[in-house]
């Protein structure tokens, strides 16, 4: 798709400036009174902050102790730190942030290395360094989006820092030489694809932010020529590895480092060489990409999350309405539009990526409509295996596919269930990342088990990581009164589990109830664990959940509930302190829930 266009490049390469310079004040001034208030004040506030001190002992302890979210704090903050100075001089132009933004500038380009510690290798599952090498800097997520952020400041107040010296915006150019461009266009990365390998968000997001270093800065056409080049096969790398329908495995969070940033390369490759890309924005598969945030929606933050997804993610900003707009999808636009009006903030505070703060000031107020537009009544994404079926009352979606897709939790054939917009059965989710979560002892970690899905267990026997161990003989069903999906997911558990047949049928009797049916054929005894946020009470052959609703239950032993105390903080922004997991023995060959 991609690589077809390379051959029609044009002899010049344009030029992209993220955003508006500093000296365009019409459009900066356009920005409303109130959101300017609350970025100047931002700036005010970061200005009388010390900047964080990162030493080499926070570098070490990802590859000591596994931990990364305390060096994370630093590194994100400093970068955080400059893009709050830098929107309050471009809102308000009076170099009084300057003097910041130099200091800031200069601390991040004086760091031994812009890749996290949890990516410092040099091949996709080699050892973490404890140290970065800074002859040889690899190129990671961060990296590229540090290049980024410096890549923006330069190209909208490149006149006002040369005003100061010349040598700021000179300094950062000469790191971005030799931290990326070289790299980038020298060697080869597991991320830019190559033959049959797997990609994930990471070749979408690295390729924008490369893609917009280049074009920000004043390249020369050779540089640009050979990074447009690399890009396009990348993307390409990236578009295989996506059904047509255009799910993305990762989840919904990636999304918006997935969907989100294949919108970020193509708009600055629309700038590049206006109008070659036009059929890429055409595509089915493109448009298909960009909808799924707004399928997976159920209810206020909530969304359908699998893999390493929360339950809650954000609202959408200015990137999601953009991109609905560039497709032509006039529901994504709506949806976008309408879920950005529930933010909290207008400028996005905990971005670190200064081009998306920046697009989300100058977009403006955006046109929302009387009602947020419906989301299918029922939709079915083959390529993941992911079942999706709606009432006005319940939200359901079943999760198919197989265990060795991205950020894989061992959860084929988990049911995740609302109730009125409030969560009813639950995947959990991810806690905190450490070195563990991509360690070979991943599935080591409780949130990663089918033991903590709504899924059955053989005498402790769980189900097994990997592409072999998936769902089979899916069916799926969509009427007016009722939806339904029937698979078997027996394939997803190991030999020991001694599992002939697992069938597991899920329908939604629209205005009615939900049903789940699960019918078993094994030698070991079946204990089905129901994840739940809410207290559960147990009666004969019925559960009931708080205030929400009730599930009773045909074919059952007694019932016992495990109580999980939530301490994390990265479960905690989705959940209540305590989890509940209900343990379900099954005492004959079938077992019925009716979900009320």
């Amino acid at each position: 798709m991609f690589s077809e266009i390379s051959g029609e490049l044009p002899d010049i390469l344009g030029d992209f400036t993220p955003g508006a310079v500093c000296s365009d004040r019409a459009r900066w001034n356009s920005v409303p009174q109130a959101t300017r208030d609350v970025v100047v004040r931002a700036a005010e506030a970061t200005l009388a902050r010390a900047w964080p001190l990162i030493a080499a002992a926070d570098y070490r302890e990802y590859t000591e102790t596994g931990n990364r979210s305390r060096f994370e704090a630093l590194y994100f903050s400093r970068r955080r730190m400059l893009n709050d100075l830098v929107l309050g001089e471009l809102v308000e132009a009076g170099g009084r942030f300057l003097p910041g933004i130099v200091d800031g500038i200069f601390l991040i380009a004086e760091e031994s290395g812009w890749q996290l510690p949890a990516h410092n290798a040099y091949e996709r599952s080699g050892a973490r360094l404890p140290l970065p090498d800074s002859s040889q800097p690899v190129v990671d997520l961060f990296a590229a989006e540090t290049a980024a952020l410096l890549a923006t400041v330069v190209a909208l107040l490149g006149d006002e820092l040369d005003g100061i010296s010349s040598e700021i915006s000179a300094r950062v150019k000469r790191e971005i030489e030799a931290r990326i461009l070289t790299p980038y266009l020298g060697r080869h990365s597991w991320w830019m694809g190559r033959g049959e390998e797997r990609m994930n968000n990471w070749t979408a997001w690295i390729s924008q932010n490369v893609l917009l270093t280049t074009f920000s800065l004043q390249t020369d056409q050779p540089t640009r020529r050979a990074v447009v080049e690399k890009a396009l096969g990348s993307l390409d790398a990236f578009l295989k590895d996506y059904a047509e329908d255009g799910a993305c495995e990762e989840g919904v969070v990636y999304y918006r480092h997935a969907a989100l940033c294949l919108h970020g390369a193509l708009t600055v490759l629309d700038h590049a060489a206006p109008g070659l890309f036009d059929k890429i924005w055409r595509q089915p598969k493109i448009r298909n990409m960009a909808e799924y945030i707004a399928d997976m929606h159920v209810a206020g933050h909530y969304y359908f999350n699998f893999a390493d997804s929360s339950a809650v993610v954000e609202p959408c900003s200015a990137r999601e309405y953009l991109l609905g707009k560039a497709v032509g999808s006039e529901r994504l636009a709506e949806f976008a539009a309408a879920d950005r009006a529930t933010a909290d903030s207008p400028h996005l505070p905990g971005e670190w990526n200064l081009w998306y703060r920046v697009q989300e000031l100058l977009v403006g107020t955006l046109a929302v409509a009387k009602t947020r537009p419906e989301p299918p009544r029922g939709i079915f994404y083959p390529g993941i295996g992911l079942f999706v079926a709606r009432d006005g009352q319940f939200s359901l979606a079943v999760k198919g596919g197989n265990n060795g897709e991205g950020h894989n939790h061992n959860d084929v054939g988990s049911v995740t269930l609302y109730k009125d917009g409030r969560p009813l059965l639950i995947d959990v989710g991810v806690e905190t990342y450490t070195a563990k979560t991509f360690s070979p002892r991943r599935y080591e970690i409780w949130t990663m088990q089918s033991a903590y899905h709504n899924l059955p267990t053989f005498e402790g026997v769980m189900q097994s990581a990997g592409g072999t161990f998936g769902a089979r003989d899916v069916e799926v069903e969509f009427g007016e009164d009722s939806a339904r999906i029937s698979l078997e997911i027996s394939g997803a558990y190991p030999p020991e589990a001694e599992v002939r047949s697992y069938r597991r049928a899920v329908s939604l009797l629209r205005g009615r109830h939900v049903e789940i049916t699960d019918a078993h054929d094994g030698d070991k005894p079946a204990v089905l664990s129901l994840m739940t946020c809410l207290a559960p009470t147990i009666t004969s052959e019925r559960i009931d959940l708080a205030d929400l609703g009730s599930i009773f239950v045909e074919g059952a032993g007694s019932i016992e509930i495990d109580q999980i105390e939530v301490n994390d903080i990265r479960l905690r922004s989705a959940w209540p302190e305590k989890l509940f997991r209900l343990r379900v023995p099954l005492i004959a060959k079938l077992l019925r829930l009716q979900i009320v």
